[in-house]
């Protein structure tokens, strides 16, 4: 089992970046399919970014393609989600997810293990 902690998110103006982190413990993040997912309230979590846990392929989604770049540090044993271009509608709590599958997806069931979320807020 792997347990995932969040950090990084945080108030910033449009246009601005942050980076988050998710860190892992009891197995080491290479294990795992790492991705990134977004919730905003009365809405369902949406898939963000995703690497794999073979060849390191990723995947992001179209809104977010070119502005977001998802990483992954083995040896800190860490998942980064870089985000720059920040866009009000950007605002969310933002979730890493850990699965066993070996490909990147974009469904939430493929990944077994989640952390607790951190927000982000996006001013205009």
């Amino acid at each position: 089992q792997v347990q995932l902690v969040e950090s990084g998110g945080g108030l910033v103006q449009a246009g601005g970046s942050l980076r988050l982190s998710c860190t892992a413990s009891g197995r080491t993040v290479g294990m795992y399919t790492m991705g990134w997912f977004r919730q905003t309230p009365g809405k369902e979590r949406a898939f963000v970014a995703a690497i794999d846990r073979s060849s390191g392929g990723t995947s992001v989604e179209d809104s977010v393609q070119g502005r977001f770049t998802i990483t992954r540090v083995n040896l800190e044993n860490t998942v980064y989600l870089e985000m720059n271009s920040l866009k009000p509608e950007d605002t969310a709590v933002y979730y890493c997810a850990a699965g066993r599958t070996w490909f990147v997806s974009r469904l939430r069931s493929e990944y077994d293990y989640w952390g607790q979320g951190t927000q982000v807020t996006v001013s205009s």
